[in-house]
């Protein structure tokens, strides 16, 4: 028997471990969600110092808090404690395609411009709505606080589509490092729209219709280089059944959102295996996808603009606009 660590506050010491173990069925995998919910001591955790916030994302035109009332498992009514999108609507008549994007950080802070804003501008100018988010964070919380903003957010926007000029059936999300991972779990996690729920952005599916995972965590196997597990999220010590269900390569089905990968050989934070082993299981499950790894650069390259070490990184966005062209989710010529 593991024993569990008093610090994972997610996890309750009273519950059998066979409830967590849910690496490889992923309606299993998405009810841990509803279990770890009501198994979490709150009480404890709300006297956990909050992450400083970034300053928000430049240029957004609104902002929409995802949970009005407040958000499951909110351990207060600060900004911290508060999901919200940042939003940067394409201009023109519609309908567009929509992007969620979710700025790294480890899950304990957010690149809200460099890996939020530049994007979502680069997105409206080439005719895509855009929402960044501002997810929940660690120390204050964990695992699944963050997946569930995520889920809430696709979901959010979705049910937007009418009034936002939006194409209900082109919601994408765009992550970087740990945002990245987060768009892996998105893209593998089963769908949890319920119709009969009684909130009806409920009734909209969480499932992106297209994910880009930019130097992404795919896989938490620690004979990756560089793979120290992620306890930001996860917390000290975590039991293998919960790591795997938080690794999205060991998730991917024929129902994975297509997937647009970019990675850099030489980063030595998250490495670019990473983004090899999910492009292979993708293929394997006959999902479409496209990898692009390019040789040099450092973890952290954002739009990789004005690199003078590397240069050659300047084009991967234009790789991303040709496929997202190819797939009808961006129009061409803009």
């Amino acid at each position: 028997m593991h024993e569990i660590d008093a610090c994972q506050p997610f996890l309750n010491p009273k519950t059998s471990l066979s409830a967590y173990r849910i690496g490889m069925t992923g309606s299993l995998r998405a009810g841990l969600l509803a279990l770890l919910l009501s198994t979490m001591p709150f009480a404890a955790l709300a006297q956990t110092a909050a992450a400083p916030l970034a300053p928000p994302p430049a240029g957004y035109t609104s902002i929409e808090v995802l949970w009005p009332a407040g958000a499951p498992g909110a351990l207060g009514t600060t900004a911290e404690d508060v999901p919200k999108l940042y939003c940067y609507p394409a201009a023109g008549d519609g309908p567009h395609s929509a992007v969620v994007v979710l700025p790294g950080g480890g899950y304990k802070h957010l690149v809200m411009e460099k890996e939020g804003a530049a994007e979502a501008r680069w997105l409206n100018a080439h005719g895509v709505s855009a929402y960044v988010l501002q997810y929940r964070l660690s120390p204050r919380y964990k695992y699944p606080s963050p997946m569930l903003d995520g889920q809430r957010a696709v979901r959010f926007v979705r049910s937007h589509a009418t009034a936002w000029k939006l194409r209900p059936d082109a919601i994408g999300v765009w992550g970087f490092s740990a945002g990245g991972h987060l768009v892996g779990y998105l893209a593998t996690v089963d769908d949890t729209a319920d119709s009969s729920a009684a909130d009806p952005i409920d009734h909209a599916s969480s499932h992106p219709d297209f994910a880009i995972s930019s130097y992404g965590r795919l896989s938490l196997d620690p004979s990756i280089p560089g793979t120290f597990g992620m306890e930001a999220l996860t917390g000290p010590d975590a039991p293998k059944d919960l790591v795997d269900t938080l690794s999205p390569v060991l998730h991917v089905t024929a129902k994975t959102s297509p997937t647009f990968l970019y990675a850099n050989e030489s980063d030595k934070t998250v490495s670019a295996i990473n983004a090899t082993l999910f492009f292979n299981a993708l293929l394997l499950a006959g999902v479409p996808a496209e990898l692009h790894v390019f040789e040099r650069g450092p973890h952290g390259t954002g739009m990789g603009q004005n690199l003078p070490l590397t240069p050659e990184l300047a084009i991967w966005p234009t790789l991303l606009e040709h496929w997202m062209q190819a797939h009808g989710w961006m129009d061409k010529g803009l």
